[in-house]
Protein backbone atom coordinates (compact mmCIF):
# COMPACT_ATOMS: atom_id res chain seq x y z
CA UNK A 1 0.00 0.00 0.00
CA UNK A 2 2.98 2.34 0.00
CA UNK A 3 2.41 2.77 -3.74
CA UNK A 4 -1.04 4.24 -4.10
CA UNK A 5 -2.93 3.03 -7.12
CA UNK A 6 -5.65 5.14 -8.74
CA UNK A 7 -8.11 3.17 -6.68
CA UNK A 8 -6.32 3.95 -3.43
CA UNK A 9 -5.94 7.62 -4.28
CA UNK A 10 -9.64 7.86 -5.00
CA UNK A 11 -10.37 6.02 -1.78
CA UNK A 12 -8.29 8.52 0.14
CA UNK A 13 -10.25 11.42 -1.35
CA UNK A 14 -13.50 9.76 -0.37
CA UNK A 15 -12.30 9.24 3.19
CA UNK A 16 -11.43 12.89 3.57
CA UNK A 17 -14.79 13.90 2.11
CA UNK A 18 -17.57 13.73 4.68
CA UNK A 19 -19.13 10.69 3.05
CA UNK A 20 -20.68 8.03 5.20
CA UNK A 21 -20.23 4.34 4.60
CA UNK A 22 -23.96 4.04 3.87
CA UNK A 23 -23.76 6.69 1.14
CA UNK A 24 -20.76 4.95 -0.40
CA UNK A 25 -22.71 1.73 -0.62
CA UNK A 26 -25.65 3.49 -2.30
CA UNK A 27 -23.61 4.83 -5.20
CA UNK A 28 -24.22 1.79 -7.40
CA UNK A 29 -22.03 0.27 -10.05
CA UNK A 30 -21.24 3.42 -12.01
CA UNK A 31 -17.77 4.07 -10.61
CA UNK A 32 -18.82 3.48 -7.02
CA UNK A 33 -16.92 1.46 -4.46
CA UNK A 34 -18.10 -2.06 -3.81
CA UNK A 35 -18.72 -3.53 -0.40
CA UNK A 36 -15.61 -5.66 -0.81
CA UNK A 37 -13.55 -2.54 -1.50
CA UNK A 38 -14.75 -0.90 1.70
CA UNK A 39 -14.15 -4.07 3.65
CA UNK A 40 -10.68 -4.25 2.10
CA UNK A 41 -9.95 -0.71 3.24
CA UNK A 42 -11.16 -1.36 6.77
CA UNK A 43 -9.32 -4.63 7.03
CA UNK A 44 -6.04 -3.39 5.66
CA UNK A 45 -6.10 -0.35 7.91
CA UNK A 46 -3.46 1.39 5.84
CA UNK A 47 -1.73 3.66 8.31
CA UNK A 48 -0.36 5.78 5.47
CA UNK A 49 -3.86 6.94 4.59
CA UNK A 50 -4.22 8.01 8.19
CA UNK A 51 -1.00 9.99 8.08
CA UNK A 52 1.37 7.41 9.56
CA UNK A 53 2.02 7.06 13.26
CA UNK A 54 0.04 9.57 15.29
CA UNK A 55 0.21 8.28 18.86
CA UNK A 56 -1.52 10.60 21.30
CA UNK A 57 1.02 12.00 23.75
CA UNK A 58 -1.10 13.94 26.26
CA UNK A 59 -2.74 11.98 29.05
CA UNK A 60 -6.44 12.31 29.72
CA UNK A 61 -6.95 15.33 32.02
CA UNK A 62 -8.71 15.02 35.35
CA UNK A 63 -12.32 16.10 35.33
CA UNK A 64 -15.71 15.62 36.88
CA UNK A 65 -17.57 12.34 37.00
CA UNK A 66 -20.21 12.35 34.27
CA UNK A 67 -23.83 11.33 34.68
CA UNK A 68 -23.63 8.99 31.68
CA UNK A 69 -21.10 6.77 29.89
CA UNK A 70 -21.23 5.11 26.44
CA UNK A 71 -19.48 1.72 26.35
CA UNK A 72 -19.23 -0.06 22.94
CA UNK A 73 -18.58 -3.78 23.27
CA UNK A 74 -19.27 -7.27 21.87
CA UNK A 75 -22.43 -9.35 22.52
CA UNK A 76 -22.69 -11.74 25.49
CA UNK A 77 -19.79 -10.01 27.23
CA UNK A 78 -21.08 -8.58 30.54
CA UNK A 79 -23.01 -9.95 33.50
CA UNK A 80 -25.92 -7.57 32.84
CA UNK A 81 -26.54 -4.96 30.15
CA UNK A 82 -28.91 -3.06 32.42
CA UNK A 83 -27.53 0.25 33.72
CA UNK A 84 -29.21 -0.52 37.04
CA UNK A 85 -28.07 -4.11 37.59
CA UNK A 86 -24.87 -6.13 37.75
CA UNK A 87 -21.56 -4.38 37.18
CA UNK A 88 -23.15 -1.25 35.78
CA UNK A 89 -25.58 -1.02 38.67
CA UNK A 90 -22.65 -1.16 41.08
CA UNK A 91 -20.83 1.52 39.06
CA UNK A 92 -23.94 3.70 39.21
CA UNK A 93 -24.14 3.22 42.98
CA UNK A 94 -20.47 4.18 43.33
CA UNK A 95 -20.29 7.13 40.94
CA UNK A 96 -23.85 8.08 40.03
CA UNK A 97 -23.09 7.32 36.37
CA UNK A 98 -25.63 5.52 34.18
CA UNK A 99 -23.92 3.31 31.57
CA UNK A 100 -25.24 3.05 28.03
CA UNK A 101 -23.89 -0.34 26.95
CA UNK A 102 -24.13 -0.90 23.20
CA UNK A 103 -23.35 -4.30 21.66
CA UNK A 104 -22.15 -2.78 18.40
CA UNK A 105 -18.94 -4.74 17.85
CA UNK A 106 -19.61 -7.88 15.84
CA UNK A 107 -16.28 -8.02 13.99
CA UNK A 108 -13.14 -5.88 14.40
CA UNK A 109 -12.86 -4.88 10.74
CA UNK A 110 -16.55 -4.09 10.51
CA UNK A 111 -16.35 -1.87 13.59
CA UNK A 112 -13.22 -0.15 12.28
CA UNK A 113 -14.97 0.58 9.00
CA UNK A 114 -17.86 2.07 10.94
CA UNK A 115 -15.83 4.40 13.19
CA UNK A 116 -12.76 5.22 11.08
CA UNK A 117 -13.97 8.48 9.57
CA UNK A 118 -15.28 9.70 12.93
CA UNK A 119 -12.14 8.78 14.83
CA UNK A 120 -9.92 10.33 12.15
CA UNK A 121 -11.77 13.64 12.72
CA UNK A 122 -11.30 13.40 16.48
CA UNK A 123 -14.97 12.52 16.92
CA UNK A 124 -15.77 9.42 18.99
CA UNK A 125 -19.36 9.28 17.82
CA UNK A 126 -20.37 9.70 21.45
CA UNK A 127 -18.43 6.62 22.55
CA UNK A 128 -16.43 6.88 25.77
CA UNK A 129 -15.03 3.36 25.77
CA UNK A 130 -14.66 0.53 23.27
CA UNK A 131 -13.19 -2.97 23.49
CA UNK A 132 -11.40 -4.26 20.37
CA UNK A 133 -9.06 -7.21 19.90
CA UNK A 134 -5.37 -6.62 20.59
CA UNK A 135 -4.24 -6.42 16.94
CA UNK A 136 -6.94 -3.82 16.24
CA UNK A 137 -6.06 -2.03 19.46
CA UNK A 138 -2.51 -1.72 18.10
CA UNK A 139 -3.84 -0.14 14.90
CA UNK A 140 -5.98 2.32 16.89
CA UNK A 141 -2.85 3.39 18.78
CA UNK A 142 -0.74 3.83 15.63
CA UNK A 143 -3.41 5.96 13.98
CA UNK A 144 -3.81 8.18 17.04
CA UNK A 145 -7.46 7.18 17.45
CA UNK A 146 -7.25 6.49 21.21
CA UNK A 147 -6.21 8.58 24.17
CA UNK A 148 -3.28 8.07 26.54
CA UNK A 149 -4.36 6.87 29.97
CA UNK A 150 -3.52 8.63 33.23
CA UNK A 151 -1.98 5.84 35.32
CA UNK A 152 -2.66 7.76 38.54
CA UNK A 153 -6.37 7.15 37.92
CA UNK A 154 -5.89 3.39 37.54
CA UNK A 155 -4.64 2.06 40.92
CA UNK A 156 -6.63 -1.18 40.66
CA UNK A 157 -5.22 -1.87 37.21
CA UNK A 158 -1.68 -1.28 38.46
CA UNK A 159 -2.22 -3.64 41.37
CA UNK A 160 -4.32 -6.39 39.78
CA UNK A 161 -3.46 -6.75 36.09
CA UNK A 162 -1.85 -10.14 35.56
CA UNK A 163 1.92 -9.74 35.28
CA UNK A 164 2.06 -11.62 31.96
CA UNK A 165 -0.20 -8.99 30.36
CA UNK A 166 1.59 -5.83 31.48
CA UNK A 167 3.97 -5.28 28.57
CA UNK A 168 2.60 -6.25 25.13
CA UNK A 169 4.85 -5.44 22.18
CA UNK A 170 2.41 -2.90 20.68
CA UNK A 171 1.84 -0.96 23.96
CA UNK A 172 4.84 -1.61 26.17
CA UNK A 173 3.50 0.00 29.33
CA UNK A 174 -0.25 -0.25 28.75
CA UNK A 175 -0.46 3.48 28.12
CA UNK A 176 -3.34 3.20 25.65
CA UNK A 177 -5.47 0.27 26.72
CA UNK A 178 -6.21 -2.37 29.32
CA UNK A 179 -7.46 -5.94 28.74
CA UNK A 180 -11.18 -6.55 29.13
CA UNK A 181 -11.13 -10.36 28.70
CA UNK A 182 -9.08 -13.04 26.98
CA UNK A 183 -10.62 -15.10 24.17
CA UNK A 184 -10.04 -18.70 23.19
CA UNK A 185 -11.02 -19.46 19.59
CA UNK A 186 -11.80 -23.10 18.92
CA UNK A 187 -14.78 -25.26 17.97
CA UNK A 188 -18.39 -24.81 19.06
CA UNK A 189 -20.70 -27.67 18.13
CA UNK A 190 -24.16 -29.18 18.57
CA UNK A 191 -23.90 -32.41 20.53
CA UNK A 192 -27.30 -33.53 19.23
CA UNK A 193 -26.26 -33.07 15.58
CA UNK A 194 -22.67 -34.27 15.17
CA UNK A 195 -21.80 -37.95 14.81
CA UNK A 196 -19.05 -37.72 17.44
CA UNK A 197 -17.37 -35.15 19.65
CA UNK A 198 -15.05 -33.07 17.47
CA UNK A 199 -11.43 -33.07 18.53
CA UNK A 200 -9.55 -31.68 15.55
CA UNK A 201 -9.56 -28.31 13.81
CA UNK A 202 -10.03 -30.33 10.61
CA UNK A 203 -13.38 -31.76 11.71
CA UNK A 204 -14.96 -28.64 10.23
CA UNK A 205 -14.01 -30.03 6.80
CA UNK A 206 -15.79 -33.37 7.39
CA UNK A 207 -18.14 -33.96 4.38
CA UNK A 208 -20.79 -35.17 6.82
CA UNK A 209 -21.25 -31.54 7.88
CA UNK A 210 -21.38 -30.00 4.41
CA UNK A 211 -23.41 -26.79 4.53
CA UNK A 212 -23.61 -26.98 8.31
CA UNK A 213 -20.34 -25.28 9.25
CA UNK A 214 -19.31 -21.65 9.64
CA UNK A 215 -15.99 -19.86 10.03
CA UNK A 216 -15.22 -16.48 11.54
CA UNK A 217 -14.77 -13.27 9.59
CA UNK A 218 -11.96 -12.62 12.08
CA UNK A 219 -9.07 -13.51 9.79
CA UNK A 220 -6.53 -14.34 12.47
CA UNK A 221 -8.87 -16.78 14.19
CA UNK A 222 -10.06 -18.64 11.09
CA UNK A 223 -6.70 -18.67 9.29
CA UNK A 224 -4.84 -19.47 12.50
CA UNK A 225 -7.02 -22.46 13.31
CA UNK A 226 -6.79 -23.84 9.78
CA UNK A 227 -3.00 -23.42 9.92
CA UNK A 228 -2.91 -25.49 13.08
CA UNK A 229 -4.85 -28.22 11.29
CA UNK A 230 -2.24 -28.10 8.51
CA UNK A 231 0.60 -28.55 10.98
CA UNK A 232 1.71 -24.90 10.80
CA UNK A 233 2.27 -22.54 13.73
CA UNK A 234 0.42 -19.17 13.55
CA UNK A 235 3.04 -17.67 15.86
CA UNK A 236 5.94 -18.35 13.48
CA UNK A 237 4.39 -19.35 10.15
CA UNK A 238 5.32 -17.67 6.88
CA UNK A 239 3.02 -15.66 4.67
CA UNK A 240 2.97 -18.61 2.28
CA UNK A 241 1.74 -20.83 5.13
CA UNK A 242 -1.05 -18.36 5.82
CA UNK A 243 -2.04 -18.06 2.18
CA UNK A 244 -2.12 -21.86 1.91
CA UNK A 245 -4.66 -21.86 4.76
CA UNK A 246 -6.70 -19.22 2.94
CA UNK A 247 -6.64 -21.41 -0.19
CA UNK A 248 -7.95 -24.36 1.82
CA UNK A 249 -10.73 -22.19 3.26
CA UNK A 250 -11.57 -20.96 -0.25
CA UNK A 251 -11.87 -24.51 -1.58
CA UNK A 252 -14.19 -25.47 1.30
CA UNK A 253 -16.29 -22.36 0.76
CA UNK A 254 -16.67 -22.89 -3.00
CA UNK A 255 -17.62 -26.55 -2.46
CA UNK A 256 -20.43 -25.58 -0.11
CA UNK A 257 -18.76 -27.15 2.92
CA UNK A 258 -18.78 -23.79 4.71
CA UNK A 259 -22.26 -22.35 5.04
CA UNK A 260 -21.06 -18.79 5.63
CA UNK A 261 -18.54 -16.58 7.41
CA UNK A 262 -19.76 -14.69 10.47
CA UNK A 263 -18.91 -12.45 13.36
CA UNK A 264 -20.79 -12.91 16.62
CA UNK A 265 -24.02 -13.62 14.72
CA UNK A 266 -22.96 -17.27 14.52
CA UNK A 267 -24.71 -17.60 17.88
CA UNK A 268 -28.04 -17.49 16.03
CA UNK A 269 -26.93 -20.10 13.47
CA UNK A 270 -25.92 -22.71 15.99
CA UNK A 271 -28.87 -22.01 18.28
CA UNK A 272 -31.35 -22.58 15.45
CA UNK A 273 -29.47 -25.63 14.21
CA UNK A 274 -28.57 -24.05 10.88
CA UNK A 275 -24.95 -24.78 11.77
CA UNK A 276 -23.72 -27.84 13.62
CA UNK A 277 -19.99 -27.29 13.92
CA UNK A 278 -18.28 -23.91 13.76
CA UNK A 279 -15.20 -21.92 14.64
CA UNK A 280 -16.21 -19.72 17.56
CA UNK A 281 -15.31 -18.22 20.91
CA UNK A 282 -15.36 -20.15 24.16
CA UNK A 283 -17.44 -17.79 26.30
CA UNK A 284 -20.23 -17.63 23.74
CA UNK A 285 -20.62 -21.40 23.92
CA UNK A 286 -21.00 -21.31 27.69
CA UNK A 287 -23.58 -18.52 27.50
CA UNK A 288 -25.55 -20.38 24.82
CA UNK A 289 -25.31 -23.65 26.74
CA UNK A 290 -27.36 -22.13 29.54
CA UNK A 291 -30.37 -22.18 27.20
CA UNK A 292 -29.40 -25.20 25.13
CA UNK A 293 -27.34 -27.92 26.86
CA UNK A 294 -26.56 -29.44 23.44
CA UNK A 295 -24.16 -26.58 22.64
CA UNK A 296 -20.54 -27.14 23.69
CA UNK A 297 -17.02 -25.79 23.15
CA UNK A 298 -13.82 -27.73 22.62
CA UNK A 299 -10.22 -26.56 22.31
CA UNK A 300 -8.92 -28.65 19.38
CA UNK A 301 -6.12 -31.14 19.97
CA UNK A 302 -3.82 -29.15 17.63
CA UNK A 303 -4.27 -26.04 19.78
CA UNK A 304 -6.38 -22.89 19.87
CA UNK A 305 -5.99 -19.18 19.13
CA UNK A 306 -5.68 -16.88 22.15
CA UNK A 307 -6.19 -13.12 22.00
CA UNK A 308 -7.37 -10.31 24.27
CA UNK A 309 -9.98 -7.62 23.83
CA UNK A 310 -8.66 -4.27 24.99
CA UNK A 311 -10.57 -1.39 26.60
CA UNK A 312 -9.58 1.91 25.00
CA UNK A 313 -10.85 5.47 25.20
CA UNK A 314 -11.30 6.96 21.71
CA UNK A 315 -10.29 10.49 20.79
CA UNK A 316 -13.08 12.96 21.34
CA UNK A 317 -14.73 10.82 24.02
CA UNK A 318 -17.07 13.21 25.86
CA UNK A 319 -16.52 11.52 29.22
CA UNK A 320 -12.94 10.25 29.07
CA UNK A 321 -12.19 10.79 32.76
CA UNK A 322 -15.27 8.78 33.74
CA UNK A 323 -14.25 6.06 31.28
CA UNK A 324 -10.96 5.72 33.18
CA UNK A 325 -12.99 5.21 36.33
CA UNK A 326 -14.92 2.40 34.63
CA UNK A 327 -11.70 0.71 33.47
CA UNK A 328 -10.30 0.84 37.00
CA UNK A 329 -13.62 -0.18 38.56
CA UNK A 330 -13.74 -3.56 36.80
CA UNK A 331 -10.18 -4.32 37.95
CA UNK A 332 -11.40 -4.84 41.49
CA UNK A 333 -11.45 -8.64 41.94
CA UNK A 334 -14.86 -8.55 43.63
CA UNK A 335 -16.28 -6.62 40.66
CA UNK A 336 -14.52 -8.76 38.03
CA UNK A 337 -15.59 -12.08 39.57
CA UNK A 338 -19.30 -11.89 38.55
CA UNK A 339 -18.24 -10.83 35.03
CA UNK A 340 -15.89 -13.82 34.74
CA UNK A 341 -18.58 -16.12 36.13
CA UNK A 342 -21.05 -14.98 33.48
CA UNK A 343 -18.90 -14.60 30.35
CA UNK A 344 -16.49 -17.53 30.95
CA UNK A 345 -13.57 -15.87 29.19
CA UNK A 346 -9.99 -15.65 30.42
CA UNK A 347 -9.96 -13.05 33.18
CA UNK A 348 -6.99 -10.64 33.24
CA UNK A 349 -7.49 -9.73 36.92
CA UNK A 350 -5.59 -11.14 39.88
CA UNK A 351 -7.60 -12.44 42.84
CA UNK A 352 -10.68 -13.52 40.89
CA UNK A 353 -9.91 -17.24 41.11
CA UNK A 354 -9.77 -17.11 44.90
CA UNK A 355 -13.16 -15.39 45.07
CA UNK A 356 -14.83 -17.86 42.71
CA UNK A 357 -13.24 -20.83 44.52
CA UNK A 358 -15.25 -19.95 47.63
CA UNK A 359 -18.46 -19.75 45.65
CA UNK A 360 -18.03 -22.54 43.10
CA UNK A 361 -14.84 -24.66 43.01
CA UNK A 362 -15.84 -25.93 39.56
CA UNK A 363 -15.65 -22.39 38.17
CA UNK A 364 -12.27 -21.83 39.78
CA UNK A 365 -10.93 -24.86 37.92
CA UNK A 366 -12.42 -23.85 34.55
CA UNK A 367 -9.80 -23.89 31.80
CA UNK A 368 -11.88 -21.28 29.94
CA UNK A 369 -11.46 -18.70 32.73
CA UNK A 370 -8.20 -19.78 34.37
CA UNK A 371 -6.21 -21.81 31.82
CA UNK A 372 -3.44 -23.84 33.41
CA UNK A 373 0.16 -23.77 32.26
CA UNK A 374 -0.53 -27.07 30.49
CA UNK A 375 -3.51 -25.58 28.63
CA UNK A 376 -1.55 -22.47 27.72
CA UNK A 377 1.09 -24.63 26.06
CA UNK A 378 -1.54 -25.28 23.36
CA UNK A 379 -2.49 -21.60 23.03
CA UNK A 380 -1.27 -19.77 19.95
CA UNK A 381 -1.16 -16.01 19.43
CA UNK A 382 -1.24 -15.05 15.75
CA UNK A 383 2.02 -13.30 15.01
CA UNK A 384 2.26 -9.60 14.24
CA UNK A 385 2.13 -9.04 10.49
CA UNK A 386 4.26 -6.61 8.55
CA UNK A 387 2.17 -4.05 6.61
CA UNK A 388 2.80 -5.71 3.26
CA UNK A 389 1.99 -9.14 4.69
CA UNK A 390 -1.23 -7.84 6.18
CA UNK A 391 -2.25 -6.27 2.88
CA UNK A 392 -1.68 -9.47 0.93
CA UNK A 393 -3.25 -11.78 3.48
CA UNK A 394 -6.24 -9.55 4.16
CA UNK A 395 -6.92 -9.03 0.47
CA UNK A 396 -6.86 -12.80 -0.13
CA UNK A 397 -9.08 -13.55 2.86
CA UNK A 398 -11.60 -10.81 2.05
CA UNK A 399 -12.04 -12.26 -1.43
CA UNK A 400 -12.76 -15.67 0.04
CA UNK A 401 -15.37 -14.50 2.52
CA UNK A 402 -17.03 -12.25 -0.04
CA UNK A 403 -16.63 -9.04 1.94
Amino acid sequence: MSDQSDFEARLERLIHDDITRRRLLKRGAGGALSLSAIAWLAACGDDNLGGGEKKQSKVIPKGKIASSLYFANWPLYIDSKSPDKGTFGKFKDEYGTRVKYVEEINDNDEFFGKVRQQYARGDSGGRDLHAVTDWMAARMIRLGYVQKLDKSQLPNVQANLLDALKHPDYDKNRDYGVPWQGIQAGIIYRKDKVKREPKSVNDIFDPAYKGKTTMLTEMRDSVGLVMLGMGKDPETGSLDDMLAAVEKIDKASRSGQIRRFTGNEYTKDITKGDSWLIYGWSGDAVSLQADNPNIAFVAPEEGFILSYDIMQIPVGAPHAFTAEKMIDFVYQPEIQAPIAEFVNYVTPVKGVKEILAKKDPKLASSQLIFPSDETLKRAKIFRTLKPDEERKLTTAFQKVIGA
